[in-house]
Formats: structure tokens, C-alpha cells, sequence
């Protein structure tokens, strides 16, 4: 009999995932984490009953939490990355050439080591290129306490449960617009909001007691069921979720680099977001 992966993150909705083969388990009083081989989604990493990334569609997801801010800016020089210890933000990352120095705030070493070692694809050598300084410090903690400016700041946070809960919280959001240079942008994954509609509304408050402009954009990731995952964005300048589509044409062909998900045309499209969506945000 196959064995199953049953994903418990929504009450009464769920998925499952057939495992060909475990490739690491581990078990504490705190936490259990998995990687397995999956027929249709190669290798899976779960948390607490939770998937966190799979091999198969991380890709939406990993493109559009960079190329988005990073094409929407005219000259990103200094980016943070809080969390992503997969590696495959950074993967992204470092295609751009504009970007000068790419600064990379993971709490524990060993979710490095492991994924680079059963989730190899993911970060695809970033951690070699010399422009990245990996920190191993609590996210949180690390913006609240630094002396350095950043022109994008991107934190691949998990849900706001537990330890990711504090990357949600007002004062963290308050941290990084001080941490960012004038023009600078903040973005963040933001769950899937017809599924977990308190998450973004809860958002939206906070992220506007410290940003002049804030709103969400979109993509739809297969295995984060329940419709489109949102991404918060944040800035102190309304028309950089404005660039217009020339502009962004520019600036991709410039760069040179290759994508499976982001084109300019998806960039302006994921900021149009559902009527459920803007009633919801419009009513706080």
C-alpha cells in the first residue's frame, strides 16, 4: 500500500501526496520535518503538516517574490532575504547583475546544509556566488538591530504561526521600512486568501502604521491549494507597483535572465486583484 502525506494546514479541506521514498525525517518535542519523493512533485518538504516547497512549482513562487520588486525597482544595489534557507530565493536572486550585495538572514544552519543536500535544485550553487553574505541570526531580531540600508528587503516567511509569527508583527514591518532606502520596496508571501482572509486583512493594517503604500499581488502555486497565494508589497512610492510595461520590457531584456513563470505582462497583471479580496480590504 502507497504511503501518504496528508497536508492538515485548513480545517475540513486538505490534500494528500503519495511517497515513492523519505528522504529525511526529523522528529522533536517542537516539530516534524519531512522531505520525500513525490510521483508528480519530485521531492516535497513539509513542516508540521504543512508543505512548504516542492521541486515541481517552486518556481512561481520563488520568481515572483523576487523579479517582481527587483524589475519594479530602477536600480536595486542591496538586497535582504529573511528566511529562505532552500536557497531557491536567492537562486533567483542572484541572476540579477545590477544587484551589488545580497545580504541572507537564516535563524538555523542545519535547514541550510539539509537543503542543500536533499534539495539541491533549489539553490542551483547561489550560496557560492561571492556577492551573498549568509547570517545565521532570527530574522526578527536581525533588521531590529542593523545598521545597513537595503533597497529590497524580501522575507520568505512561513504561516504566522509559531516562530514566522513575529515576521507578521507591526514592529518587524516598522524595522524594515527602516531598513530600507528611500524608493526602497518590501515584499512578503501572504498566504492564500480565500482560504486564510485574516491574514491579509491583518496584514494590511499593519504594514500601513509604517509604509505610505502597501498593497497585494498574486500568483496561483499548485500545491498552496485553495486558489492564488497573495504577496504582500510595500513602499514609500505608489507608482513602483505602477512601472509601466515598456519599462519593465527594458529592464528584463537587460538582465538577461531566464524565467519559467515571471514575464512583464504577469508582473502588471498580478497586481489586479478579486472584488472578494479588494470588499475585504476595503472594509478595514
Amino acid at each position: 500500500m502507497t504511503s501518504r502525506y496528508f497536508e492538515t494546514l485548513h480545517h475540513g479541506y486538505g490534500q494528500f501526496f503519495d511517497i515513492d521514498d523519505i528522504l529525511f525525517e526529523q522528529k522533536t518535542d517542537q516539530w516534524h520535518l519531512i522531505i520525500f519523493s513525490n510521483p508528480t512533485f519530485g521531492r516535497v518538504m513539509a513542516l508540521d503538516g504543512i508543505i512548504q516547497t516542492t521541486e515541481k512549482d517552486e518556481f512561481i513562487y520563488h520568481e515572483m517574490l523576487t523579479h517582481v520588486p527587483l524589475f519594479a525597482h530602477s536600480n536595486p544595489r542591496r538586497v535582504l532575504i529573511i528566511g529562505g534557507g532552500d536557497g531557491a530565493m536567492l537562486r533567483e536572486v542572484v541572476k540579477h547583475p545590477e544587484v551589488e550585495a545580497i545580504t541572507m538572514v537564516e535563524i538555523d544552519q542545519s535547514v541550510v546544509d539539509m537543503c542543500r543536500t536533499y534539495l539541491p535544485h533549489h539553490s542551483n550553487g547561489a550560496y557560492d556566488d561571492p556577492r551573498v553574505n549568509l547570517v545565521i541570526d532570527d530574522g526578527a531580531k536581525f533588521v531590529g538591530n542593523c545598521g545597513e540600508k537595503f533597497d529590497v528587503i524580501i522575507s520568505d516567511c512561513t504561516d504566522p504561526v509559531g516562530p514566522g509569527e513575529v515576521l507578521f508583527a507591526s514592529e518587524f514591518y516598522s524595522n524594515c521600512q527602516s531598513a530600507l532606502n528611500p524608493g526602497g520596496i518590501f515584499v512578503a508571501q501572504n498566504g492564500v486568501p480565500f482560504m486564510q482572509p485574516s491574514e491579509v486583512i491583518t496584514t494590511a493594517k499593519r504594514l500601513n502604521l509604517s509604509f505610505c503604500d502597501s498593497t497585494f499581488y498574486n500568483a496561483a502555486i499548485p500545491t498552496y491549494v485553495g486558489g492564488m497565494m497573495t504577496f504582500a508589497w510595500a513602499s514609500d512610492d505608489p507608482q513602483l507597483r505602477e512601472v509601466d510595461l515598456n519599462t519593465l520590457r527594458q529592464r528584463f531584456n537587460q538582465a538577461q535572465l531566464t524565467t519559467r513563470y515571471y514575464t512583464p505582462q504577469i508582473h502588471q497583471a498580478s497586481f489586479a486583484l478579486p472584488r472578494y479580496l479588494l470588499d475585504e480590504l476595503a472594509t478595514q
